[in-house]
């Protein structure tokens, strides 16, 4: 058998685990790496989802300890099997395990998509903070209109107990609670359940799916509500990829982001309202360049901000959505934007005064600069948030992240949310698109 690590965060790993080296004989998946998400290596894959081969489960080691232990536990080959990253990190990565003597794989979907019984609209994106989640609210607020009962199924986040997490159903907002979710988690599934749908997520996919299907409250179309810029782990029937115009060019230079623009039936270019013409035709040129066949919407990421008295003329304190923010490179958010845009004198920066994970964070991602990222993968994180915000000395904080930040720590300083939505400009739109695929799948 060959001895396999997978290098991975707690996503793209497990699935690829879960849909082709679980029980195949010709394969012993010895171990994986876990990067990107703080606090997630140290765990085991447990014996429960491993199967029958795997009776101890698979450790799951720190990405720094890769080069030791290809040479400790003899590996053959190691998997890539994370996103978002450069194609210099990915070729990086490469070299290390090269340099070790193990081979080194890239997975195609042809062997990790499943197939669902439903129709399938999946959304991606080519970078994290592209605006997909409002993209996959509009597309779900435009299929419920016309009736349809629509199930989400979230990329994976799965950073605490994995057995447990093994399929779980977000119905309301008590479930995020009974989950124990994140605040990454909770930006994701809470926007779904404001607006009616059930939405799944956890770690084996092919359980999740079938439980998606079969959902009690009825199930007419699946939508994969992608993340990190993955591509689709369901085989989609309609795929809808987002690009951005604020970073152009990073739609031919990312993995797997590239794999997700060239698959996409659709391509939305969002925020054209706060980018550079000159980046929307470089953008709208690499499309046509790599996937010509793809329908090209534009679309502007519309703010809505409850108190712009509170942002005019005031000191602020920015917090933005946390991935964003660190490996999506993002310098600008919706609460930069907002911020500008309603006349802040100026734009606090919270480095002095970050403590505990919030510190580590800015240490990590050097290049975030003078914006908060929301990073609350565990109670710890929470709470150096909130010392971080009450430390800050401003006149407002101004929360761009797709959550009200109230609802799950105390600010005690004035503050203001930044809503953003979708709008597209022109034709085709997103409604137009939908129509057609409605009537295909009749």
């Amino acid at each position: 058998m060959k001895k396999i690590i997978i290098i991975g965060a707690a996503g793209r790993d497990f699935h690829n685990f879960n849909t082709y080296y679980r029980g195949n004989p010709a394969y012993e998946v010895v171990a994986f790496t876990a990067a990107q998400i703080p606090d997630i290596d140290g765990r085991k894959y447990p014996a429960s989802l491993a199967g029958k081969n795997y009776p101890n489960g698979i450790p799951i080691h720190a990405q720094e300890e890769l080069p030791e232990l290809i040479k400790k536990l003899d590996a053959d080959e190691c998997v890539f099997a994370y996103s978002d990253v450069s194609y210099e990190t990915v070729m990086g990565v490469g070299a290390i395990v090269n340099a070790a003597g193990a081979d080194f794989k890239l997975m195609g979907y042809k062997k990790t998509m499943l197939k669902s019984t439903k129709p399938v609209i999946a959304i991606g994106a080519v970078r994290t903070g592209c605006g997909k989640s409002q993209t996959s609210r509009r597309v779900v607020e435009i299929l419920m209109a016309r009736g349809k009962k629509v199930i989400a199924v979230r990329h994976p986040m799965p950073y605490g107990d994995l057995e447990a997490q093994r399929v779980q159903r977000f119905a309301t907002i008590d479930d995020l609670e009974k989950h124990n979710c994140t605040l990454e988690e909770m930006e994701e599934y809470e926007p779904h359940i404001a607006r009616g749908n059930i939405i799944y997520a956890g770690v084996d996919y092919e359980a999740i799916l079938r439980a998606a299907e079969n959902d009690p409250d009825g199930c007419d179309v699946i939508l994969w509500d992608g993340g990190n810029n993955d591509f689709p782990f369901y085989s989609p029937d309609l795929m809808i990829t987002v690009v951005d115009p604020h970073r152009p060019g990073h739609e031919l230079s990312y993995y797997p982001g590239e794999v997700t623009l060239r698959i996409s039936d659709v391509a939305v270019i969002n925020k054209i309202d706060s980018a550079d013409f000159e980046n929307i035709q470089t953008v709208r040129a690499n499309i046509e360049k790599v996937n010509p066949r793809a329908d090209v919407i534009e679309a502007a990421s519309t703010l809505t901000v409850e108190n712009p008295s509170a942002i005019r003329g005031k000191r602020v304190l920015v917090v933005e959505d946390g991935p964003t923010l660190t490996h999506g490179d993002m310098k600008i958010g919706a609460g930069i934007v907002a911020a500008r845009r309603f006349g802040a004198a100026e734009i606090v920066d919270p480095r002095k005064y970050a403590v505990g994970k919030l510190a580590e964070t800015f240490a990590i991602y050097p290049g975030i600069g003078n914006l908060l990222p929301a990073m609350g993968y565990g109670k710890e994180q929470m709470a150096d948030l909130a010392a971080t915000i009450d430390a800050t000395p401003c006149d407002c904080v101004i929360i761009g992240t797709p959550i009200d930040l109230n609802r799950v720590i105390k600010i005690s300083k004035p503050n203001t949310r930044v809503d953003y939505a979708l709008q597209e400009i022109g034709q085709p739109d997103l409604d137009d698109i939908l129509r057609e695929f409605l009537n295909k799948i009749k």
